[in-house]
């Protein structure tokens, strides 16, 4: 064991939001150290979350020619026979470079890093046991907790790392499946789901429940749902799943009243759990849910004690890697006694399924739940003149705004560039804009960000009264002139 190492700051995890924490730490001249129990920085986010998922995505997307279907047809192919070869090369370079800026990162800003294992010894005390076996202490004024999570895995799912797998062992395959059966119905088996069906690969979805992304507003869900089914995606909705049982070397899903789902693999994918449970959180004063998160103060990130912090997925919702850096950044700052104003009231959601899903603000039952007058408009991306020059067929755009006030309530976008569609939306929104703004801005022709002014002109239409007055002179009713172009 070495001498122990004293530091301002010490952060466990460099995912999202360990990585934005040391930086910021840093930037304030503090000491920091940055300990991660992988061999490469990075975190759960870029090695087996976020940025794998992500690189599948477009890949695939790339490879199927995908985009380019809505011209050239169904069976259209930029590669004919993709490979999970194909998948992995793409996915190796893209975690090669990223680990490289973040290294750079760390070095350029003067964090220490240390690979292994850490462990609470005391509140301000962690040791840290490295692959070598070799263990040392560091003591800490603040703490950072960023472990992130690892998927839920229940004992009575017989996961062998080939044809029952969770989202850790997905990115690492070694064949592609002819047809898949998915398991949960929420952001990550959406997302695995969609983009296999991509690939025209046979996929099920199964969800105990009656709705899959239920935080969704449920006409984008249902228009997303439509595109699903339209290209062979089955889902079994309300369907408990009571057993897996193998059948050779195939995943069979049991569900209750008997009902069978038979596929080359399986993706179990019921939630995901706090990784928390090596770090002897006793020794410091803390405990964790049944599901190993850490509960923080929403503001400031400090735990129950008030030295140590948490960010990122091991505390829960929102668990987005977006959100996740500005956690990062707003504990550093808090912890280095810096103030930091308060965080924008709407963010952004983001789903890279195939089509994407985003949205911002309040959706259509939120708003009718909370009493609020209100009206939608809506665009499709087909009457967009840029959605006729991609051949783009489904996704649209929906405003809700205040029919008292004009405001602008919530967007939500299906379809593609979802994600970056978002956030013209996410700038009015928490600016306070309105309606109008949309009606009266110049978009870049052709775009499909012009779909705003479209949605923006449908809920125009629909709030604005059609006045008819009688000229006292020829005694003809006339219609009054609107005063937007419809």
């Amino acid at each position: 064991m070495t001498n122990k190492r004293q530091y301002d700051l010490v952060v466990i995890g460099s995912g999202p939001s360990g990585r934005r924490a040391a930086v910021q730490a840093a930037k304030f001249g503090r000491s920091v150290l940055v300990v991660d129990k992988l061999p490469r920085v990075g975190g759960v986010s870029l090695h087996s979350g976020t940025i794998p998922s992500k690189t599948l995505r477009e890949t695939v997307l790339n490879l199927t020619g995908w985009r380019e279907r809505g011209f050239y047809g169904s069976m259209y192919r930029v590669k004919q026979d993709i490979t999970a070869a194909d998948l992995r090369a793409r996915l190796a370079k893209t975690l090669d470079y990223e680990v490289e800026v973040l290294e750079h990162q760390f070095a350029r800003n003067n964090v220490t890093v240390e690979h292994g294992l850490a462990r609470f010894i005391a509140p301000h005390e962690i040791d840290v046991l490295t692959s070598a076996g070799d263990s040392r202490r560091v003591t800490a004024d603040k703490i950072v907790i960023a472990v992130g999570t690892h998927p839920y895995r229940p004992h009575d799912i017989p996961f062998d790392e080939s044809v029952v797998l969770d989202s850790d062992g997905i990115i690492a395959l070694d064949n592609l499946p002819r047809s898949l059966t998915v398991v949960g119905g929420g952001v990550i088996g959406i997302e695995y789901a969609t983009i296999f069906s991509a690939l025209d690969i046979r996929v099920t979805i199964i969800e105990p429940r009656e709705n899959i992304l239920d935080f969704v507003d449920r006409e984008l869900v249902a228009d997303f749902m439509h595109q699903l089914r339209d290209r062979g995606m089955m889902f079994r909705l309300g369907a408990k799943l009571d057993a897996i049982q193998m059948e050779g070397r195939q995943p069979v899903a049991i569900l209750d009243g008997g009902r069978r789902v038979r596929a080359d693999m399986l993706l179990y994918t019921a939630g995901r759990t706090g990784a928390t449970d090596q770090l002897d959180l006793a020794a410091c004063g803390l405990t964790t849910d049944s599901r190993g998160r850490l509960r923080v103060d929403p503001h400031t990130f400090q735990t129950s004690v008030p030295h140590i912090y948490a960010t990122g997925d091991v505390i829960g919702f929102p668990s987005l890697a977006s959100t996740s850096l500005e956690q990062g950044r707003i504990a550093a700052c808090h912890a280095c006694g810096q103030s930091v104003p308060p965080a924008p009231e709407f963010f952004p959601y983001g789903i890279y399924s195939v089509p994407e899903i985003s949205t911002v603000g309040k959706s259509e039952e939120a708003v009718r739940a909370e009493g609020i007058p209100y009206e939608c408009g809506i665009a499709r991306f087909r009457e967009t003149s840029r959605g006729t020059i991609m051949g783009i067929q489904g996704g649209l755009l929906k405003l809700i705004v205040s029919l008292e006030t004009r405001k602008l309530l919530g967007v939500h976008i299906v379809g593609e560039g979802a994600t970056e569609l978002i956030h013209i939306g996410q700038a009015v929104l928490n600016l306070g804009g309105s309606l109008d703004y949309f009606i009266d801005a110049t978009f870049n022709y052709p775009t499909l960000a012009e779909a705003y002014k479209i949605a923006a002109l449908d809920a125009w239409n629909r709030i604005t009264p059609r006045v008819e007055t009688v000229s006292s002179n020829v005694g003809v009713a006339a219609p009054v002139a609107a005063a937007t172009p419809t």
